[in-house]
Protein backbone atom coordinates (compact mmCIF):
# COMPACT_ATOMS: atom_id res chain seq x y z
CA UNK A 1 0.00 0.00 0.00
CA UNK A 2 1.19 3.51 -1.04
CA UNK A 3 0.35 6.60 0.83
CA UNK A 4 -0.23 10.07 -0.98
CA UNK A 5 1.46 12.79 0.87
CA UNK A 6 -1.07 15.68 2.47
CA UNK A 7 0.28 17.82 -0.33
CA UNK A 8 -1.11 15.82 -2.80
CA UNK A 9 -4.31 14.41 -0.78
CA UNK A 10 -4.98 18.25 -1.18
CA UNK A 11 -4.45 18.65 -4.84
CA UNK A 12 -6.87 15.88 -5.72
CA UNK A 13 -10.19 17.71 -6.87
CA UNK A 14 -12.19 18.63 -3.63
CA UNK A 15 -15.60 17.36 -5.60
CA UNK A 16 -14.05 13.42 -5.87
CA UNK A 17 -16.82 11.38 -3.75
CA UNK A 18 -14.84 9.34 -1.29
CA UNK A 19 -14.62 5.66 -1.73
CA UNK A 20 -13.23 2.83 -3.17
CA UNK A 21 -11.93 2.89 -7.21
CA UNK A 22 -9.62 0.66 -9.60
CA UNK A 23 -7.01 1.44 -11.99
CA UNK A 24 -3.57 1.08 -12.89
CA UNK A 25 -0.62 2.29 -11.01
CA UNK A 26 3.29 2.52 -11.91
CA UNK A 27 6.17 3.51 -9.54
CA UNK A 28 9.03 5.17 -10.76
CA UNK A 29 9.71 3.69 -14.35
CA UNK A 30 8.45 0.47 -13.26
CA UNK A 31 5.91 -2.07 -14.60
CA UNK A 32 2.35 -1.28 -14.66
CA UNK A 33 0.03 -2.91 -12.17
CA UNK A 34 -3.66 -3.30 -11.44
CA UNK A 35 -4.41 -1.26 -8.10
CA UNK A 36 -7.26 -0.06 -5.55
CA UNK A 37 -7.73 3.30 -4.48
CA UNK A 38 -9.45 4.23 -1.05
CA UNK A 39 -10.22 8.01 -1.21
CA UNK A 40 -11.50 8.89 1.80
CA UNK A 41 -11.69 9.24 6.08
CA UNK A 42 -11.23 5.73 6.46
CA UNK A 43 -13.83 5.36 9.26
CA UNK A 44 -12.49 2.20 10.48
CA UNK A 45 -9.67 4.02 11.84
CA UNK A 46 -11.17 7.27 12.77
CA UNK A 47 -8.71 9.79 10.45
CA UNK A 48 -9.42 13.08 10.68
CA UNK A 49 -7.44 14.24 7.84
CA UNK A 50 -9.15 12.81 4.63
CA UNK A 51 -6.53 10.24 2.80
CA UNK A 52 -5.51 9.01 -0.48
CA UNK A 53 -4.53 4.97 -0.45
CA UNK A 54 -2.77 2.87 -3.34
CA UNK A 55 -3.16 -1.05 -2.87
CA UNK A 56 -1.02 -2.08 -5.84
CA UNK A 57 -1.97 -5.25 -6.96
CA UNK A 58 1.25 -6.75 -7.15
CA UNK A 59 3.94 -8.05 -4.79
CA UNK A 60 7.14 -6.16 -4.60
CA UNK A 61 10.59 -7.26 -3.81
CA UNK A 62 11.82 -4.32 -1.85
CA UNK A 63 9.98 -1.19 -0.54
CA UNK A 64 9.52 2.03 -2.78
CA UNK A 65 9.43 5.23 -0.45
CA UNK A 66 10.57 7.82 -2.08
CA UNK A 67 9.55 6.61 -5.53
CA UNK A 68 6.76 8.93 -8.00
CA UNK A 69 3.70 6.95 -8.07
CA UNK A 70 1.92 7.70 -11.47
CA UNK A 71 -1.87 6.18 -11.17
CA UNK A 72 -4.98 6.48 -13.87
CA UNK A 73 -8.32 5.85 -11.81
CA UNK A 74 -10.80 4.08 -14.42
CA UNK A 75 -13.86 3.27 -11.98
CA UNK A 76 -15.88 3.15 -9.18
CA UNK A 77 -16.19 0.28 -6.83
CA UNK A 78 -18.17 1.59 -3.62
CA UNK A 79 -18.70 4.57 -1.22
CA UNK A 80 -16.30 4.39 1.91
CA UNK A 81 -17.98 2.79 4.81
CA UNK A 82 -17.21 1.90 8.67
CA UNK A 83 -16.85 -1.95 9.70
CA UNK A 84 -17.61 -3.50 12.98
CA UNK A 85 -14.43 -5.62 13.02
CA UNK A 86 -10.64 -5.79 11.25
CA UNK A 87 -11.91 -9.18 9.98
CA UNK A 88 -14.43 -7.36 7.96
CA UNK A 89 -12.51 -4.32 6.85
CA UNK A 90 -9.55 -7.34 5.52
CA UNK A 91 -12.80 -9.02 3.73
CA UNK A 92 -14.06 -5.99 2.54
CA UNK A 93 -10.61 -5.61 0.72
CA UNK A 94 -10.32 -8.36 -0.93
CA UNK A 95 -13.14 -8.52 -2.48
CA UNK A 96 -12.21 -5.11 -3.59
CA UNK A 97 -9.37 -6.46 -5.26
CA UNK A 98 -11.42 -9.20 -6.78
CA UNK A 99 -13.71 -6.33 -8.33
CA UNK A 100 -10.78 -4.37 -9.95
CA UNK A 101 -9.13 -7.24 -11.88
CA UNK A 102 -12.68 -8.58 -13.41
CA UNK A 103 -12.82 -4.88 -14.53
CA UNK A 104 -9.79 -4.15 -15.42
CA UNK A 105 -9.47 -7.22 -17.23
CA UNK A 106 -12.12 -5.89 -19.56
CA UNK A 107 -10.87 -4.51 -23.11
CA UNK A 108 -11.91 -0.58 -22.42
CA UNK A 109 -9.73 -0.71 -18.81
CA UNK A 110 -6.93 -2.85 -20.03
CA UNK A 111 -5.97 -0.42 -23.26
CA UNK A 112 -5.22 2.33 -20.46
CA UNK A 113 -2.45 0.14 -18.97
CA UNK A 114 -0.28 1.17 -21.85
CA UNK A 115 -1.20 4.54 -21.92
CA UNK A 116 2.08 6.85 -22.83
CA UNK A 117 1.21 8.23 -19.35
CA UNK A 118 2.81 5.80 -17.76
CA UNK A 119 6.09 6.02 -20.37
CA UNK A 120 7.74 8.94 -20.03
CA UNK A 121 11.27 10.28 -22.05
CA UNK A 122 14.54 8.51 -19.73
CA UNK A 123 14.90 11.85 -17.51
CA UNK A 124 11.60 13.91 -18.20
CA UNK A 125 9.14 14.60 -14.98
CA UNK A 126 5.78 15.07 -14.35
CA UNK A 127 4.79 18.24 -13.10
CA UNK A 128 8.29 19.27 -12.20
CA UNK A 129 8.48 16.89 -9.85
Amino acid sequence: TANFSEQVVESFPSDISTGIYYGWACVGNGDVHKMVLSIGWNPFYKNIKKSVETHIIHTFKEDFYGEILSIVITGYIRPEKNFDSLDALISAIQEDIEEAKRQLDLPEHLKLKEDNFFHLPEGQTVNNH
